[in-house]
């Protein structure tokens, strides 16, 4: 198979779109993930916030069956 560098190009340049787009998803994907590992962070330190002022919230556990 015997292919010119005309027939090429436009694969290539396919290929190039193709990583590019798959790059800038990635990187979203990434953002997001630390933006929601940042509010779990801000979760935790809000529930250590409740129990430096409230040290007794969520100490005890009453069941009743």
């Amino acid at each position: 198979m015997d292919l010119s560098i005309s027939q090429l190009t436009p694969s290539i340049s396919k290929a190039s779109l193709n990583t590019d787009f798959g790059v800038k998803m990635l990187a979203k994907t990434m953002d997001n993930n630390e933006q929601i590992g940042q509010n779990i962070v801000n979760m935790i330190d809000s529930a250590a916030m409740e129990r430096s002022v409230n040290p007794s919230v969520g100490g005890n556990f009453d069941m009743s069956v």
